[in-house]
């Protein structure tokens, strides 16, 4: 048997040899400090962990393809209330994550041959989904502060352009878009005819600064070619429930409940039953998680500048994005990280994992402790690079 050419073209996640690295070095005792991890290090919330739990002892059973019917109602009033947005469930499906509708809705979307173009730095599975649609993922490099180079962006339509897709807050960066940033690129995106698909799952983990925008609030018309996605994956801290939503206009929902009906069938109803009951009223953990992410921000910002390295200021999500470029060698950000993590038990993310050679992703979803510990190591590997 042959494997087909999408599946052949699949890479690997460019992070899976440093975790096996990680791995072993770990059964040998020894105290690996990973801050290569995307996952808050908070329990669910109680009132989500409780409903499960009920959900679990009674009827639990298939449900609509796109979500039930009461959950795409509570997603419709928090869009409502988070983005201003007149939406009915019509236009909202959920999955079995933010991960899952998004590439849903790139199948939805995408063509043979269109260009997507991708902002860097970017979440490295959104190359991956644009090519599992045939489609063709174009970087578009940012202006020094890690900020999106629009004019760059202008640049790089052309013929076969058909989208935009984005992270706000960033992954990995933890830029925040602006609101006239994202004024100036819906403007291009009507200019161009062009959708955009808005990843929103940091939404409620912006620390400073303007609060957060979603392109979908600018206008009806902007809300008219955007495709939202979220879940209760990072603001609620609860990753291994799997669920999330897309949100937008009603004909490609409807493409992606059927797309989901054929595929996936149904999302997890506890985790659905879950979801809906942080939706009802936001749980006091969040404010509380926020407060705490922002704390450590805040540290490891100022640890980093202690040790002399640049770090663009993330406003958003819980990651640093430094930049190393002086102190790489021929093999890159990787082996910097690799060179790390055998010198000092230290595990980063290479910035060519998001599409931008000469920074390391730092995820503080970890104790204060353990991120100045991993500041003391981190300063300790740069004095033998200098």
């Amino acid at each position: 048997m042959k494997e087909s050419r999408r599946i052949a073209q699949l890479p690997e996640s460019a992070t899976l040899g440093l975790a096996a690295r990680a791995a072993d070095m770990r059964e040998q005792g020894i105290d690996v400090l990973s801050m290569a991890v995307g996952e808050p290090d908070f329990r669910a919330p109680e009132t989500a962990r409780q409903t499960a739990m009920t959900a679990i002892g009674g009827e639990v059973k298939y449900t609509h393809a796109s979500g039930n019917a009461s959950l795409r109602q509570a997603l419709a009033r928090h869009l409502n209330e988070t983005r201003g947005l007149e939406i009915g469930p019509e236009g909202i499906v959920v999955g079995h994550s933010c991960k899952h509708v998004l590439s849903s809705a790139l199948l939805a979307l995408v063509e043979n041959g269109d260009e997507v173009l991708l902002p860097t730095p970017t979440w490295n599975s959104y190359d991956a989904m644009v090519d599992l649609a045939d489609g063709t993922p174009v970087h578009v490099a940012p202006r020094a502060d890690l900020s999106p180079d629009l004019d760059a962006i202008a640049g790089a339509i052309g013929p076969r352009t058909k989208g935009i897709l984005f992270s706000t807050p960033a992954n990995p960066s933890g830029y925040v878009w602006s609101r006239a940033e994202l004024t100036t690129l819906m403007g291009l995106a009507e200019e161009h005819d062009l959708w955009v698909i808005s990843d929103e799952i940091y939404r409620r983990l912006v620390h400073e600064g303007e609060p957060f925008c979603s392109p979908a609030s600018l206008s009806p018309a902007a809300a008219a070619r955007t495709v939202i996605v979220d879940g209760a994956s990072k603001s609620y801290a609860m990753t291994g429930y799997r669920i999330g939503y897309m949100a937008g206009p009603a004909n490609i929902a409807s493409g992606i409940g059927r797309l989901q009906s054929q595929t996936t069938g149904c999302p997890n109803s506890i985790s659905q039953a879950a979801y809906e009951s942080v939706l009802a009223t936001e749980p006091p953990e969040v404010a509380s998680m926020a407060e705490q992410f922002n704390t450590r921000r805040l540290r490891l910002l100022d640890g980093l500048e202690g040790i002399g390295l640049n770090c663009p200021r993330p406003r958003g999500a819980f990651y640093a994005f430094p930049d190393v470029a002086s102190l790489i060698d021929e093999r890159g950000s990787a082996g910097f990280c690799a060179d790390l993590l055998e010198s000092q038990a230290l595990a980063l993310v290479p910035g060519t994992v998001f599409g931008l050679e000469g920074h390391v992703r730092m995820s503080y979803a970890l104790s204060i402790d353990r991120i100045d510990e991993a500041v003391h190591r981190l300063g300790t590997f740069l004095k033998t690079r200098s």
